[in-house]
């Protein structure tokens, strides 16, 4: 590397402070606190006024949901704490640079596109989230269950604006992010635990049995659903995040973190956030379900909305409207901003603020769609499948790659800029649990941890036998 283009390179991480291609300094360094605040934003958020409705809509009984969640999500926070908050503090890299040094430059913007895009499609979601909530003063007609597309101008309008003001403060850095988390979150939460309560109340809950009978023994499914048992509830609510956890997004985070024990931080968002609003917005659907609107819609053959924004709305008034808005955002907020970073790796002289409103704008257009918001249980699925299995190239390299005998960041050493090693890993993983889940009608959750370890072991099977060829 030339001098100048070194000077070149400090001074656009000094200006940036993002430090996208290099450790991430002490001095810059968070504590816990930031964290914290993060990830209570982003996970007591706009997913969860979605999920949590969807949920009932599989027919999942009462035990399947309450246990189910409670260990899937402690798989999860366990996930983040010993994989990614350990990896991510020992090296200080993006994901995407942490990728580049093993893959080489032509291999990881493949995975950086398709990373980028996925996250700005989840993004697009969360902006779908809060314009259900903004249209209301206007008496918008809310997306359906069943919607793909755009419903009316008023629809557009609402959501451009929000994508315009959600991705300006993504592009501002994690600081800016982690700021507004802070500021917002605990609304956030008192918004979901007063909406809980409303709708106890309003179901007549009495007693831990008759909020117990709310789900019983299950029931059939809604139009277009699939049943939902223990193992649906268990292994989702782990791999919800797998592409920030086991998947190693979340690299790009945790480079900040001073200490590993930040990656305890995520509990926070997880149980407050994927336990407690995700029942609090299934409460607020089974509300909802009881109106002669529900009704109707049920007799009918059709499954009634899950627009967060009313839903919010009928059991907390304005405070329900504000909660929905805030609770989009901060979702939103930093998955942009990884899609940005995403970006940024493939087109490294383009400022990290202007790629991120380029991933900003992929993700407003995408909440013009409420096909996303209405069937995220299926996508989420499908997300974290498919980046999931990258992940593993990185966690069995730094727990096994030195004890197996092969070169960590094997591209960086050797200059090579398409590791086969890890294309093949991936692809065969990916191909064979996807043709499972397609052939045999498998939910994709089930297969998820298979091909996050196939493709693992065939990554230091591979790697050992390219690395030994060419030495």
């Amino acid at each position: 590397m030339s001098q100048a283009h070194l000077e070149e390179e400090v001074i656009s991480n000094e200006m940036s402070g993002e430090f996208e291609r290099e450790r991430v300094p002490n001095t810059s360094l968070k504590d816990w606190k930031s964290f914290l605040g993060m990830y209570a934003g982003e996970h007591a958020a706009g997913t969860e006024f979605v999920i949590g409705p969807l949920f009932l809509t599989t027919g999942v009984s009462a035990f399947d949901l309450i246990i189910g969640l409670l260990l899937g999500n402690l798989m999860a926070v366990l996930s983040w704490r010993f994989l990614t908050a350990e990896i991510g503090t020992k090296f200080r890299y993006t994901l995407y640079y942490h990728l580049e040094k093993i893959c080489g430059k032509q291999l990881v913007t493949l995975y950086n596109l398709a990373n980028g895009v996925l996250f700005c499609f989840l993004a697009g979601a969360m902006i779908t989230v809060s314009a259900t909530a903004v249209g209301i003063p206007f008496n918008m007609e809310m997306p359906k269950l069943t919607d793909s597309y755009p419903n009316s101008a008023t629809w557009v309008v609402i959501v451009l604006f929000l994508g315009i003001v959600i991705s300006v403060i993504a592009a501002r850095g994690y600081a800016t992010v982690a700021k507004a988390a802070n500021y917002m979150s605990p609304i956030i939460v008192l918004a979901f635990i007063a909406c809980g309560v409303v709708s106890l109340s309003k179901l007549n809950v009495a007693s831990f049995s008759d909020f117990w009978n709310i789900w019983g023994n299950g029931s059939e499914p809604f139009p277009g659903q699939i049943k939902y048992t223990f193992w649906h509830v268990f292994l989702w609510s782990w791999f919800a995040n797998a592409a920030m956890h086991i998947g190693m997004s979340d690299l790009s985070v945790f480079r900040f973190a001073k200490k590993p024990r930040a990656g305890w931080t995520t509990a926070a968002g997880i149980y407050i956030g994927h336990y407690i609003a995700w029942i609090a917005a299934a409460l607020l659907y089974a509300v909802y379900l009881k109106t002669p609107e529900a009704q109707q819609m049920l007799a009918s053959g059709q499954a009634p909305t899950v627009a967060p924004g009313p839903l919010a709305y009928n059991a907390i008034g304005i405070f329900g409207i504000i909660a929905v808005i805030l609770a989009g955002w901060t979702t939103a907020n930093p998955t942009i901003y990884r899609a940005g970073l995403a970006f940024q790796a493939i087109i490294p002289k383009v400022s990290t603020f202007w790629v991120t409103i380029i991933a900003g704008s992929v993700a407003t257009i995408a909440g013009l769609f409420p096909a996303f918001a209405m069937k995220l249980l299926g996508f989420v699925s499908l997300y974290g499948f498919i980046l999931a299995p990258v992940g593993a190239i990185i966690v069995f390299e730094y727990f096994f790659g030195k004890k197996y005998g092969i070169q960590a960041f094997y591209a960086e050493k050797t200059g090579t800029k398409f590791n086969h090693a890890v294309f093949w890993a991936w692809i065969i993983s990916f191909g064979i649990f996807y043709f499972i889940s397609v052939q045999f009608n498998v939910f994709l959750s089930f297969v998820t941890l298979p091909a996050w370890l196939l493709c693992g072991i065939l990554y230091l099977v591979f790697s050992k036998k390219m690395q030994k060829k060419s030495t």
